[in-house]
């Protein structure tokens, strides 16, 4: 047996939602290098600049222009790309969005749905559309986004919205997971700490949250984006083949305080 090819995903075709920067980006790398031919999923073509980039490595790397809150053209791209004999066989939920600051007193009507609407119902959206065609095929993975923020309430700053979506991107796993098991679809997901993003540290507020945070934090640092798409690389892969409704805490320890 080679356990290194466990990790190898030759002949794979990979989605992944919001590839374009950050932590998408990084799992489209390191799911191409594996072997995997890659569909990313971005708004706009200047959003994937950088994950097209990529093909100058010789990657199998495709663009769809989308955006997950439109179920709709979610359909639409995952119906296409198995009508076309290309149908996905991994599905990485990675689009999401952030806000934090506000109290709950003052969050708005539009605040709370915007975060769902991306959030949660942008990763039902995708998974039913691309899951749908991974439960006829017998086979599949998905891995999504979550947060320890699903598991913990972050301090100082407030951030109920955020924090209930990826509680219920957690429980959409684990219930998809079980639900699917019987076809030969697992899925999984990730549950990051603080990622050093230029999102997060464009943020003028985290400059005084960022001591607190680590002060949180048994390994005393944020996280890279790197590190977060090598769990997904696992949990895409064979490696992970016994593992379905998990949520992988990638956290450098915050949630065992």
């Amino acid at each position: 047996m080679s356990y290194q090819k466990k990790f190898r995903l030759d002949g794979e075709r990979a989605v992944v939602t919001g590839g374009g920067r950050a932590i998408g980006l990084c799992c489209v790398e390191a799911l191409a290098e594996a072997g995997a031919a890659i569909v990313v999923i971005e708004r706009a073509e200047a959003d994937a600049r950088e994950a097209l980039a990529l093909r100058e490595k010789g990657y199998d790397i495709d663009l769809r222009i989308g955006d997950v809150t439109d179920s709709a053209r979610m359909e639409a791209i995952a119906t296409e790309l198995a009508d076309g004999g290309r149908a996905a066989t991994i599905l990485v939920n990675n689009a999401g969005i952030g806000q934090s600051g506000i109290p709950s007193q003052d969050v708005t009507d539009a605040d709370w749905l915007r975060m769902m609407d991306v959030n949660i119902n942008g990763v039902f959206w995708c998974s039913r559309s691309f899951g749908r065609h991974m439960v006829a095929m017998k086979r599949g993975a998905i891995v999504n986004l979550g947060s320890m923020s699903g598991i913990i309430c972050n301090r100082p700053q407030p951030q109920t919205p955020y924090n209930v979506s990826k509680a219920a991107v957690h429980h959409l796993t684990r219930s998809m997971a079980a639900e699917w098991a019987e076809h030969g679809v697992r899925v999984n997901a990730v549950a990051p700490t603080y990622i050093e993003t230029p999102m997060v540290m464009a943020v003028e507020a985290n400059r005084d949250r960022i001591p607190i945070w680590l002060a949180d934090t048994p390994m005393g640092r944020m996280g890279a984006p790197e590190e977060v798409a090598s769990a997904v690389l696992f949990l895409a892969s064979s490696a992970a083949s016994l593992m379905t409704g998990t949520i992988v805490n990638v956290d450098a320890g915050f949630t065992c305080w």
